[in-house]
């Protein structure tokens, strides 16, 4: 009987061993997954724009002839630097030419009528004054003088006519001076064109408000620049002048702009259904570091509203819905689910003011499939090593 129950046992051992073995070796394998440690560091509170911003210049204009003609002189090239002042571009202006010169023809033919009417107006009032002299004397009759003296004020009204048409002379020759002025585009500040529409011998069309005519000089003065980025209606009442920011512009991928909030727009912008924005303009706090950068350049702001030092952190992007995060335990290798209390936050870190210490370690890879509470896992790097 002992024999028998020692041949059971040992079957009964084989079996455990062999089940053992199985379990051991069809058993689920860690999931490879990257940890984060967490500790104590800076967390600030932020605002980010809601599409990407725009470098803007600070003055910046869009040049048109006001009439519409062929281009005769074209004084500037795309990238050229202009002083305030400098004739850009011209129009074809023959006929105003001959105008003006017809007018200022025609003010030295009306001052030459001044110089006749007047003298033949000075001739009849002495005539009209020895008239009356010989009236008194008795030489000639009352009518013979009331002639004379009708004739020398008629003679000093032509006079008269002769000095107003001087002055409406004149007044052509200044209108004719005005003309080129409308087929005429000069520099208003210092700048750079930014670019031509149109060459010489072709024809440049005026650029009304609200026709979608391109216009002929883009003048830009990149002296000055500053970042317009639209933010989300509901951050709107947390923005005012004065704020902190800081510029990212993915031209500079690794460098970060301080800047300033300059302006928050009085007006709430409807681009897309549901998407409503309010504008903020933000000047680079150092305008030397903004020199050479180009305008146009897509540009994020981040407005600084609290900032807080040494406190424990963890990434945002490990938080998830409920405020839960999932911790390793180092004794089982298994994830635990844990609810935290959140404090200030921004996209890149969250304070954590309960439920987590330093040197603890959670889950950074959440998206990985199969990683939640309860399963078993490896660091990535002690995967790689093995």
């Amino acid at each position: 009987m002992s024999s028998l129950l020692r041949r059971l046992l040992v079957v009964l051992a084989i079996i455990a061993a062999f089940a053992a073995a199985i379990f051991w070796f069809t058993r689920p394998k860690p999931i490879p997954v990257r940890l984060h440690e967490v500790a104590q560091g800076r967390v600030e509170a932020t605002l980010a724009n809601t599409r990407a911003g725009t470098v803007e210049a600070c003055q910046r204009t869009k040049l048109s002839t006001i009439m519409g003609g062929r281009i005769e002189y074209l004084g500037v090239k795309e990238g050229d630097r202009v002083k305030q002042g400098q004739v850009l571009l011209k129009l074809w202006n023959d006929d105003q030419q001959a105008q003006q010169t017809l007018t200022r023809t025609q003010l030295e033919l009306s001052r030459r009528r001044v110089v006749e009417s007047c003298t033949v107006a000075a001739s009849a009032q002495r005539e009209a004054a020895r008239s009356a002299n010989l009236r008194k004397r008795g030489f000639i009759s009352e009518s013979a003088e009331d002639t004379s003296r009708t004739n020398a004020a008629a003679k000093v009204a032509a006079c008269e006519t002769a000095k107003a048409d001087v002055s409406q002379s004149q007044a052509r020759v200044a209108a004719s001076l005005v003309e080129p002025r409308r087929i005429t585009l000069v520099a208003p500040f210092d700048g750079t064109v930014a670019k031509i529409v149109g060459e010489i011998g072709e024809y440049s069309t005026p650029s009304p408000p609200g026709v979608p005519t391109p216009p002929a000089i883009d003048l830009i003065d990149d002296s000055c620049l500053y970042v317009k980025a639209p933010m989300d209606e509901l951050d709107a009442p947390k923005i005012d002048p004065g704020q902190t920011v800081r510029i990212r512009l993915d031209a500079y991928a690794k460098r970060d702009f301080p800047g300033v909030v300059r302006r928050v727009a009085p007006y709430i912008t409807v681009v897309e259904k549901q998407s409503r924005t309010v504008d903020v303009e933000v000047d680079f706090s150092k305008p030397e570091e903004a020199q050479g950068l180009l305008v146009g350049y897509s540009a994020d702001v981040e407005i600084l509203l609290e900032t807080k030092e040494q406190v424990t952190r963890i990434p945002t992007a490990t938080l998830q819905e409920g405020n839960r995060v999932l911790v390793f335990d180092v004794a089982s290798e298994k994830l635990v689910s844990r609810t935290v209390k959140p404090g200030l936050a921004n996209w890149e870190y969250t304070e954590v003011l309960e439920g987590l210490a330093p040197g603890e370690r959670i889950v950074v890879s959440l998206d990985k499939e199969g990683v939640k509470a309860g399963i078993r896992v490896i660091e990535e790097s002690s995967a790689e090593k093995k």
